[in-house]
Order: C-alpha cells, then structure tokens, then sequence
C-alpha cells in the first residue's frame, strides 16, 4: 500500500516555529523532536532551515506587519493619486465642452 491510503497532514504555522525554534536552540536532537511532534525528521530539518533563512525578513520591515504596514501606505499614496488625476481630468472634460 503506498502513500494512496494516507490523507496528507497539515501543520500549523504555529508547530512548525515551535518545532523549528527548538531545532535551532539545540537542546535536543532533531530525532528528538521529530518523534515528539509526530514528523520525519527532514521536516524539521526543514522547518529548521526555512526559519533561519527567513528570519533576516523580520527585521528588515520593521516587524512582522511592517511589509504589510508598507503595502498598505503605498496603496493608500496610489488611490490618492488616481483621485487626484481624475479629479484633474474631470476639470479638464468640464473646459473643453465650454469651449
């Protein structure tokens, strides 16, 4: 019977930092952990490396919400400048049907 038979598991983005911190501290082998939290052990080596590599995006936006505080401010700058533009096109709509 091959990999048919199982439904694939889901972990949550919470087990996974826990599991991956763990790794990194060290204080227990990556077998340790993996037979603990019910996950090969190329999971967590896994989980382990993906942490490390990401962790520099955390301080680089000012936070976790710091990318998305930016998305938002340059989102709310790109409304204000379609608003603008089209309040200057109506202006300008209005001049030349005077004329």
């Amino acid at each position: 019977m091959g990999r048919e038979g199982r439904a694939r598991r889901k972990f949550s983005a919470a087990l996974k930092a826990k599991v991956a911190l763990e790794a990194i501290q060290g204080q227990r082998s990556i077998v340790e952990l993996a037979g603990e939290h019910q996950v090969h052990p190329g999971q967590v080596t896994h989980w382990k490396n993906r942490l490390t590599e990401c962790a520099e995006q955390v301080f680089a936006s000012g936070g976790p919400g710091g990318a998305r505080r930016e998305h938002e401010e340059l989102v709310a700058e790109l409304y204000q400048q379609i608003g603008q533009l089209k309040v200057e096109l109506d202006w300008l709509k209005k001049k030349l049907s005077k004329n």
